[in-house]
């Protein structure tokens, strides 16, 4: 009975440790004091470490007449630096920084409502190449507004969605899949999501659990209804709005993603005009429910950018929401920050800073200025006035846990991870994303709040290759740098594909079994370093592997429809 009634203040001590929030307005005196230029329906904002010198810098898309602004975060101070970039001096609107190449530094994406659509090609030096017509993307002007990127077959490669509003209904939206050689394919029509429906924004994420990228799209005006395409797995995507119960027709802005009541399901936020904002709780069969009125996250404003944060670092999702009237229309809010009560109950809390915050504003993301933890939000505002930076200022004893993800087998930022964490059997997720929320980029760490606990019983991350990571044991406050394949595997807990691979551990000749055919398997090392590649087309595979040294490896197997890859032991 002792241990049940230790175990029970265990799980509420989150909720008693005194945390004061307090976010404050500092961008100036944080050395950024630039604006954004007066764009229509607003300009785009990343909070991504695009040198990877371990400090989140900000990028925002301008105007017409101005070029892509760049701000490098050293020690947590803010200065412009000129990037060795070709000229975009044109209205632009979503920044992407990806890896879209896997060659380990951030490449750049641009979109534009006026004139086409760019990718920039890193060197490894921040010295920059427009190679968007040589790797197949279009840059006629298709209207566009967001870009997000995901897997959408799990081969490794970063492919891209992109949202486009003609008014016209001429451009539908686009899906480039990544050919891992530095091209795209457009695959709109093959694919099923050749819809022209005036755009937004999209996010890709798992709302089945199924291991593969679904994506949602956020559609402006009714009757235009909001999209849900899920994933076949096999290259095609079906659209499954109404079965969803996600199928809203708004005047939708955002698509927001996190899970809010940590329950292994990813949730969804959208913004609206004053009829009130959307939070789809994603009930885990397949369907979601609108819980925006019952929560207290209407907003009832016209709402455009939102981003999830654990502003205090107490385990569980708080809510930022941008909005585009400025403070004097009455009774419209500009902005709001929503606190998370739970169960499923959010408040505007009257002491948590934001003081002035009641600029026009639509793009909003969440980095670390100063790596001290707590997430801090940037704002991108219309109308000439200077970006926002709500610096967290929050007094707290709660700590905190941060991780960075480098694929090996997936693609290079782990972008479509699973991220689970476990403290006294209490979980929290995370999905790794890049290009979510009204044309935002969150920094690529991900944030967990741990309230009083001073480290993680196991942190599980599920790569998109279908690999499992297990940490044990993670010590709080600090960044953990998490390398795909790097982690504890129990050989039994491996996932079931369809394949049996056996002796695991094997000295010499390694089994397959397969339900389906196998065209081709790849023998690759931790690293991602590809040993063997051969085409199969059989079900049933023995392989003599004696000449490798013992360790550990993967072996990538390839279908019709899907990559799976699988670990194994060489003695």
């Amino acid at each position: 009975m002792r241990l049940l009634v230790l175990l029970g203040a265990l799980f509420y001590l989150p909720s008693m440790v005194n945390a004061q929030i307090l976010f404050k307005e500092e961008a100036a005196l944080l050395g950024l004091e630039d604006a954004c230029g007066n764009t229509y329906l607003g300009n785009g904002i990343s909070f991504t470490d695009y040198n990877n010198d371990g400090w989140d810098d900000v990028s925002f898309t301008t105007g017409i007449g101005e070029s892509v602004k760049f701000y490098k975060n050293t020690n947590g101070i803010f200065s412009e630096e000129i990037l060795n970039l070709p000229l975009i001096n044109y209205q632009t609107k979503q920044i992407n920084w990806v890896d879209y190449d896997n060659d380990g530094d951030k490449d750049l994406f641009v979109t534009s409502d006026t004139d086409g659509n760019r990718l920039f090609q890193n060197d490894g030096n921040l010295n920059f190449q427009d190679v968007t017509l040589a790797s197949g993307i279009s840059t006629a002007n298709m209207y566009s507004y967001g870009a997000s990127w995901g897997d959408i077959n799990n081969d490794g490669h970063l492919d891209i969605f992109i949202s486009n509003r003609d008014l016209d209904f001429i451009n539908t939206n686009k899906l480039y899949q990544n050919d891992g050689d530095g091209t795209f394919t457009d695959v709109t029509a093959q694919a099923g999501v050749a819809a022209s429906a005036l755009s937004f924004c999209s996010a890709f994420f798992d709302y089945n659990n199924d291991g593969f990228q679904d994506i949602y799209v956020s559609n402006d005006k009714f009757p235009v209804k909001n999209l849900m395409y899920k994933n076949n797995g096999d290259g095609t995507f079906d659209e499954v709005g109404q079965a969803t119960e996600t199928d809203v027709g708004i005047d939708a802005m955002t698509v927001t993603v996190g899970d809010y009541n940590n329950d292994s399901w990813f949730d969804i936020y959208v913004t609206n005009s004053p009829d009130g904002n959307v939070l789809f709780k994603n009930n885990g069969d397949g369907t979601f429910i609108d819980i925006a009125d019952t929560s207290g996250t209407l907003f009832e404003s016209i709402g455009w950018g939102a981003v999830w944060l654990d502003a205090e670092n107490d385990m569980d999702l708080d809510l930022y929401v941008s909005g585009s009237p400025d403070g004097s229309y009455e009774p419209y809010l500009s902005a709001a920050f929503y606190k998370n009560i739970g169960p499923d109950s959010f408040e505007i809390p009257t002491d948590a800073g934001f003081a002035g915050d009641e600029a026009s504003s639509y793009s909003n993301a969440i980095g670390d200025i100063n790596n001290d933890g707590l997430p801090e939000i940037v704002v991108s505002n219309n109308l000439e006035d200077n970006i926002f930076i709500w610096n967290n200022l929050t007094t707290t004893s709660n700590n905190w846990l941060k991780v960075k993800l480098e694929g090996t087998v997936s693609n290079r930022d782990g972008i479509g991870s699973v991220l689970e964490i476990s403290i006294n059997d209490n979980k929290q997720y995370r999905y790794t994303h890049c290009g979510e929320g009204y044309l935002s980029q969150n920094s690529e760490s991900e944030f967990f709040g741990l309230g009083p606990h001073t480290s993680v019983d196991y942190l599980k991350v599920t790569w998109l290759s279908g690999i499992v990571d297990y940490f044990y044991n993670v010590s709080a406050n600090q960044l953990l740098e998490v390398t795909e394949g790097s982690g504890t595997l129990s050989l039994n807990n491996q996932p079931d594909l369809g394949f049996n691979l056996y002796p695991n551990p094997v000295s010499s000749f390694l089994n397959i079994n397969s339900k389906i055919l196998i065209h081709s398997f790849e023998i690759l090392t931790l690293t991602g370093q590809r040993l063997f590649l051969e085409d199969v087309f059989n079900k049933q595979l023995t392989f003599d592997i004696s000449s490798l040294p013992s360790g550990t490896y993967f072996i990538k197997l390839k279908t019709d429809s899907s990559n799976n890859t699988l670990k194994f032991i060489k003695r």
